[in-house]
């Protein structure tokens, strides 16, 4: 694709969030991304987290984890380019154990993800034998190896009421696990070496862990109560990783495919997400009539890590391959297949 024509696209699309001077080297960037993963017969998967320069200019897909864990289970390409953070790029890979799978940046990891470790998962199992583990998609594959089933924010609550037990546990997210025991009915506790723990045969329980998103745990209710006090009409929606109080108090929580399609759909004279902030510009572009407020803008500091840059670095020096060991791949592919059979 012309280098000019890029520019124009961008242009068009992001001349209230990009200089233009910026948009020119990043037409220039995306052009020669472009003809690499052609050469290469490489596929580029964007989150909606990404930068809003990659966002629209080279990803063949675009989308939430669900989404994209769906396309790279059956893309035909050679190389698998995820703009996106490593958990994403790991499960590519158990996916795809034969495939390429590029990260632009090593330094894209996630606070989440690096809140709990396999061995955590088996304390827990042992404590709890028998129960049913979930996990969410934002783990690492050594996690996912010791869980009967992966979850994204967008069927977590689906998926925990289509498990047969009373008893359920649910890692890593605290405040996503709050929101779905609400969803579901049950009560949430956190294991603790200082509490005594209900046993598998308590009802309705559901055992969460302390992990949390540095993103989405800053929102606080304040934020809405501001927004909705300066802006009448606000329509404020929260993903499902920020506070229960924070989900009680907007107008729709959900994943960001979810948050996106409401945006879409609503006719509300103002909208706030209280997520990840390059979203709401990649939300902009595409829907400009849109009157987006921008009173909590977070930037998640390893999302940012995947700009244009490195993801050309990453083609044509073929870096950083992203490696998981068996049997911890296998193990980590019945959870999330079981995930995209239920999807």
């Amino acid at each position: 694709m012309p280098v000019q024509t890029i520019y124009g696209e961008l242009k068009r699309k992001l001349h209230d969030v990009v200089p233009d001077a910026e948009l020119r080297i990043k037409a220039e960037l995306a052009e020669e991304i472009i003809r690499l993963k052609q050469e290469r017969n490489a596929i580029i998967l964007g989150h909606n987290y990404m930068e809003p320069a990659l966002f629209h200019s080279v990803p063949d897909f675009t989308g939430d984890s669900l989404a994209l864990c769906r396309v790279a289970a059956r893309t035909q390409a050679e190389t698998i380019v995820f703009c996106g953070v490593r958990f994403m790029a790991e499960t590519a890979k158990i996916l795809n154990p034969e495939k390429t799978v590029l990260l632009p940046s090593a330094e894209a990891g996630c606070s989440l993800a690096a809140s709990i470790r396999g061995e955590d998962v088996r304390e827990l199992k042992a404590r709890f034998p028998g129960v049913p583990v979930v996990v969410y998609i934002n783990t690492y594959a050594e996690v996912k190896a010791e869980a009967d089933y992966c979850c994204t924010s967008g069927n977590a609550a689906a998926i925990v009421r289509s498990i047969d037990a009373d008893t359920v546990i649910f890692l890593p997210d605290e405040y996503l696990a709050a929101n779905v025991a609400r969803e579901t009915g049950k009560r949430m506790i956190l294991p603790s070496g200082d509490e005594a723990i209900p046993g598998s045969e308590d009802s309705g329980t559901m055992v969460g862990w302390p992990g949390r998103c540095e993103v989405h745990e800053k929102f606080s209710v304040a934020d809405v109560e501001n927004a909705r006090k300066q802006f009448p009409g606000v329509l404020v929606l929260a993903h499902p990783e920020c506070s229960p109080e924070v989900t009680a108090a907007a107008d729709f929580a959900g994943s960001t495919a979810a948050m996106i399609r409401e945006v879409r759909e609503s006719s509300a004279p103002h909208y706030m997400l209280l997520t990840e902030c390059s979203m709401g510009d990649n939300i902009v572009a595409e829907n400009p009539e849109k009157d987006m407020i921008r009173i909590c803008s977070i930037r998640c500091p390893h999302m940012n890590e995947i700009t244009l840059e490195q993801t050309l670095a990453a083609l044509r020096e073929n870096r950083y391959q992203i490696d998981v060991p068996e049997p911890v791949r296998t193990r980590a592919a019945r959870s999330i297949e079981r995930m995209l059979a239920f999807s």
